[in-house]
Parts: C-alpha cells; structure tokens; sequence
C-alpha cells in the first residue's frame, strides 16, 4: 500500500483512537511530518506496515465509579449523622431554653429577697437606736431629743444664743 498523507484527526479515525493518541503515536514512531496550507500538520504514514490496537481502559472507569460510590455511600451515612444531631441540639436548645427561664426567675426573686433583706437590716437599726435611748438616763435622753429636733442650735451655738452673745464678743 502507498504511503498516505494524513492528518492526526483521519490518522485518529484509521487506528480507532483519538487525534491526541495519534499524535504521540507519530511523535513515538519519528513520522515525518509536514505543514499543509491550512495549516494543520500532515503526516505520511504506511498503514500495511503498522498495526495497532488500541487498549482499553475501562478498568480505571470502573476503579472511579467504584470510589464514586464510596463517596456517595459517605455522604448518606453523614447526611443521617446530621439529621441525627440535628434533633439531639433541639433537644439541648429546649432544655437552655428552659433553664435560662428558671435562671431568671431565680434572679428576680433574688433581688426581691435582697431589697427585703435591706429594708429590714434598716429597721432593725432603727429599733436598736430607740432602744439604746430608752436605755440611757432620762438627762442624756432629753439633751439627744433635743438636738434631733433642733440641729442647727446645736451645731452652731453662737447664732443660737442671739445678739447678746455675738455683742459680748
């Protein structure tokens, strides 16, 4: 048979493989090869003095199926694991939810509690006052009335005793 002139496109359909196969097969061989006015590359090949069966290459597809399985096999098993953490947080959210409302309860009759403690700590030192003043002799008891009921006299005892006082000075 003749030498032909092909492209690696006709040369891909001849030898049943694609035109990138074709073309490391002409770079594997040291084809001579040529540019034609199109420019696409031609190469002069004699097909009865090569032959070629390509090899399949089903094995790696099935290998990437097989892993593509895996994969969706993996993300079931998470989307389950998810769905079931899902609904153990709902779980945990109702019981925060529930102890935040007990929390704040306890707050509040916290600070009731507190402001009661204050009051009564308050008229607890009013009662020990009156009661230190009933213990005290009725002279002492009459000086301290006194100066309760007019602190500014007591405070200042030179405007108290009027312009007399203030003319002796």
């Amino acid at each position: 048979m003749p030498v032909e002139m092909l492209t690696y496109a006709e040369l891909g359909e001849r030898l049943t493989v694609s035109p990138e196969a074709a073309r490391a097969l002409v770079k594997r061989h040291r084809w001579p090869r040529s540019r034609s006015n199109d420019g696409k590359t031609l190469v002069q090949v004699d097909l009865s003095e090569f032959s070629h069966s390509p090899t399949p290459r089903q094995p790696q597809l099935q290998a990437g199926q097989q892993v593509v399985t895996a994969l969706k096999q993996r993300i079931e098993t998470l989307q389950t694991e998810l769905a079931e953490m899902k609904v153990i947080a709902s779980g945990h959210r109702a019981d925060f939810e529930r102890e935040c409302e007990r929390t704040n309860k306890l707050l509040a009759e916290l600070l009731k509690v507190s402001t009661e403690s204050v009051g009564a700590r308050e008229r607890a030192a009013l009662l020990e006052g009156k009661l230190s003043m009933l213990t005290q002799p009725w002279r002492r008891r009459l000086v301290d009335a006194f100066t309760l009921a007019l602190p500014q006299v007591a405070s200042n005892p030179r405007e108290s005793a009027g312009p007399i006082a203030q003319s002796q000075n």
